[in-house]
């Protein structure tokens, strides 16, 4: 656990990424296969459920550092975070436990889910008393489910494959399915991800490859010519507002993998009954989609679908599917992903007019001249139900994540929908935000201007949008103009209006407001308007899709 806890300290220490990636791959060569396993679960993204509840854990903080619950509280919203805080709060441990990662997950953590009451408090104890405030505050981490620290899975990968001398591309399709929910990451498992080449793996069998991910492209149409070159260098689609997906055939079985690593066949049988017709040896990326009455659905409409173990006949009808196919990765059990892009879309065009099927769409090419042309056409993309387009280099490879080094893919997406809100709640953020005010709640009207008796009706919260000056700037508004207390939340006099933009719109019985929005940020801070001039519901019911 030292040497695990030392490695954490050392990444959030820095933000430069091949600092990071030094001290991951030091790590990776000195560590014992069986903690590099558990280390490689935790920074490629993997959680465990959460092993303790959060009330039984506050209650053994308190209890252990011998302070009330106000006072725990007032200091839980000071710092942000419950596991620093805990680390902070106990008394002085000894630190000289010198037990290792894999020792402390699978015969110490992993062993207290399920425990009762009392023996939970006592063993808690028991186990934190031997650890320095840095080793406990990463263990209070683990038990909480909460580990993250400052690395993306792709900077992750690239310290295994480094340490382990094994292409990035291998370890990276090796790592789908290791961070899974019900993963135990043990040295059998570490020794595979680094093993050589020729290995046999069973675990690839029916494993995706790593998606390749696609940049933003946030720049003038005037100037597109000279960044890209003519548009005939690009092959242009429609940006789809799904799930993005592969599907594998091999060995006489299908698997449906989206891009978070879940593996989601039985979620969706019309997908399953596809794979299950394609030639063996085939996997094909693409965007799950609801498509009903010949044209795609929106978002919400997809949602119906998830988060449900069965499917029932009314729930098929009412919203089916379809995978929206725009490559293919492998071919009768050749990786085509070093082939050009345009070789791989031939390929994938022939595979749809040969294996015809009711589930099976193939995304298609848009022409233009030019980039004003294209751009004219984008203007359109909202009243189809997408986001816009993407632009992928006819040359390219198929990549690993975020990647350039294959060649790049952009997405051109529109510019979002936005009103004008009030900020009515404001919360404390998290970890660095701690002390700040940082998570807003924003409000539209019921009704319009000079309609009497018209109130604010929360519609959607939003934390990102902000410098770090205005952010101070709000928090200082906040602290000065509140209202009322609910605990961590106050309320705020509604004075301060800011835009805020979001990706789609959808009716929602949940909401007071009636609505929900996706992905709201903040855009700008509208100073130079009063809160009687912010946007209503009616605004927002003008926005939804017919």
């Amino acid at each position: 656990m030292k040497a695990f806890a030392a490695l954490y300290a050392a990444l959030d220490a820095t933000t430069s990424s091949n600092a990071k990636l030094a001290a991951m791959v030091e790590y990776f060569r000195a560590a014992p296969p069986a903690d590099a396993a558990w280390a490689a679960y935790f920074l490629a993204g993997g959680k465990p459920r959460q092993l303790v509840p959060v009330r039984q854990l506050r209650e053994f903080a308190m209890r252990a550092a011998g302070v009330p619950e106000w006072l725990f509280e007032e200091s839980y919203q000071a710092v942000g975070d419950l596991a620093e805080t805990l680390a902070l709060l106990l008394p002085e441990g000894a630190g000289g436990d010198d037990a290792s990662l894999a020792e402390w997950m699978e015969e110490r953590l992993l062993p207290l889910r399920g425990l009762p009451a009392a023996s939970l408090q006592s063993r808690l104890a028991e186990l934190l008393a031997g650890l320095g405030t840095l080793e406990r505050f990463v263990c209070a981490k683990l038990i909480t489910g909460s580990f993250r620290v400052g690395v993306s899975r792709l900077l992750a990968t690239r310290a295994l494959a480094e340490a382990g001398g094994v292409d990035t591309k291998r370890v990276a399709q090796r790592l789908i399915g290791y961070t899974g929910i019900g993963a135990r990451p043990d040295a059998a498992s570490y020794t595979a991800l680094l093993a050589p080449p020729e290995a046999p793996l069973e675990r690839e069998d029916g494993l995706p490859y790593p998606f390749f991910l696609a940049h933003s492209l946030q720049a003038p149409v005037a100037g597109f010519a000279a960044r890209l070159g003519p548009p005939a260098h690009w092959l242009v689609e429609w940006k789809w507002d799904g799930i993005r997906a592969q599907l594998v055939r091999r060995g006489g079985r299908s698997w449906l993998w989206s891009r978070g690593e879940d593996l989601v066949t039985e979620r969706f049988p019309e997908l399953a009954a596809l794979g299950a017709e394609l030639p063996e040896g085939t996997v094909v990326d693409g965007e799950i989609l609801v498509w009903k009455d010949d044209r795609v659905q929106p978002f919400a409409a997809l949602q119906t679908r998830l988060g449900r173990k069965t499917v029932g006949p009314r729930l098929l009808a009412a919203a089916p599917v379809v995978l929206c196919a725009y490559d293919v990765l492998e071919w009768e059990g050749e990786d085509l992903r070093r082939r050009p892009l345009a070789e791989r879309r031939a390929l994938l065009e022939r595979l749809v007019a040969h294996h015809p099927h009711r589930a099976l769409r193939l995304s298609p090419l848009l022409q233009g001249e030019n980039w004003e042309a294209l751009a004219r056409q984008r203007e359109s993309a909202r009243a189809l139900g997408v986001e816009g387009m993407m632009l992928k280099a006819r040359d390219s490879a198929y990549g690993v994540g975020r990647s350039k080094d294959e060649g790049v893919w952009w997405k051109w997406k529109i510019d979002p929908y936005s009103v004008d809100a009030v900020l009515i709640y404001a919360q404390r953020g998290h970890g660095r935000r701690a002390s700040l005010y940082t998570d807003y709640t924003f409000a539209v009207w019921d009704a319009p201007e000079g309609e009497p008796q018209r109130r604010l009706v929360p519609f959607a919260k939003a934390y990102s949008g902000l410098s770090d000056a205005e952010i101070r700037e709000v928090d200082a508004i906040v602290r000065r103009s509140t209202q009322e207390k609910f605990g961590p939340v106050r309320s705020v006099v509604p004075e301060q209006v800011f835009e805020l933009g979001f990706e789609g719109i959808a009716r929602s019985a949940r909401h007071k407001s009636g609505v929900a929005v996706r992905f709201p940020r903040i855009l700008r801070w509208r100073r130079d308007k009063p809160a009687a001039e912010a946007d209503t519901l009616q605004t927002l019911a003008a926005l939804l899709p017919e």
